[in-house]
């Protein structure tokens, strides 16, 4: 088992949905994709795919696959906050260093 290609995976399927790429696929497509749209089920089904077509089949191995494909998306709800958190800390410094308000003079 590979954590890391499991954590860069669960990464890639938050950020795609945190930075609105699933919402443009579905707005292209006309149609509504709920698993994708979805950072947990996403990161489940995706881990889970990738460990099916890169592991063995003993039996041990399925359990341990399965095992780590809900942690990852469990691990994505918490990721998504994360991203969140930091775009909320990102606006209040984007609002500190260029205010919105229009300070020039209107004859100017």
């Amino acid at each position: 088992m590979d954590w890391l290609n499991d954590l860069v995976i669960t990464f890639s399927v938050v950020a795609a949905n945190h930075l609105g790429l699933v919402a443009a696929i579905e707005r292209t497509v006309k149609h509504r994709l709920p698993i994708i749209n979805c950072p947990k089920c996403m990161s489940f089904w995706t881990v889970l795919a990738y460990g099916m077509l890169t592991g063995s089949d003993q039996f041990e191995d399925i359990l341990e696959l399965v095992a780590a494909a809900l942690l990852c998306a469990w691990a994505a709800i918490w990721l998504e906050l994360f991203m969140g958190f930091i775009d909320q800390l990102y606006l209040k410094a984007y609002e500190q260093i260029y205010p919105t308000a229009d300070s020039t003079d209107a004859d100017a």
